[in-house]
């Protein structure tokens, strides 16, 4: 059972949940057989139908993400890097789906990470700011960045330019 705040709306039809608040919509399937999903007042009530044989961590899980759903609609989320270097100073710029590095360890090509979803990047300086509804899709787009910015061929004791999470 997960309790929907004010300023949050949440819809349930079937299997998909949509929960719209102030800091956007994030929406989401939950393809689990035997899963009932149900809108009561302000609560959502996870349960499961007679005769199936889910277990309660599934359910427990499922509550979980409807939780930071309806979370993310609300608050939202946020991921603060960091952009440290020693040896060759990088660049960023945050465009449409993508994040592009540029001059990253003196490299000639441009590095591209990819935003995922309504993820929006800030970037101030030295400091970038990530931000969204969708606590899924933050995150991915910061494994994407560091992925992008992942040393290689080179001694990570010496070289350890790159974006790193701070918050």
């Amino acid at each position: 059972m997960v309790e929907i705040p004010e300023g949050v709306t949440v819809q349930v039809s079937g299997k998909k949940v949509t929960a719209k608040g102030p800091k956007g919509t994030v929406e989401r399937e939950f393809n689990v057989k035997g899963l009932v999903l149900k809108l009561q007042g302000k609560e959502v009530t996870v349960g499961k139908e007679e005769g199936s044989k889910l277990e309660s961590d599934i359910l427990n899980a499922v509550s979980a993400h409807i939780k930071n759903m309806v979370l993310g609609a609300k608050d939202g989320y946020t991921k603060k890097m960091q952009v440290i270097y020693s040896h060759f100073p990088i660049s960023i710029e945050a465009k449409g789906s993508v994040l592009t590095v540029k001059n990253f360890l003196g490299e000639k090509r441009n590095r591209e990470a990819k935003i995922i979803g309504a993820t929006k990047i800030d970037v101030k300086g030295q400091n970038v700011t990530i931000t969204g509804p969708n606590k899924e899709d933050v995150g991915q787009t910061v494994s994407n960045i560091k992925t992008a910015t992942k040393i290689k061929r080179r001694d990570s004791r010496v070289f350890q330019d790159g974006l790193y999470t701070v918050e």
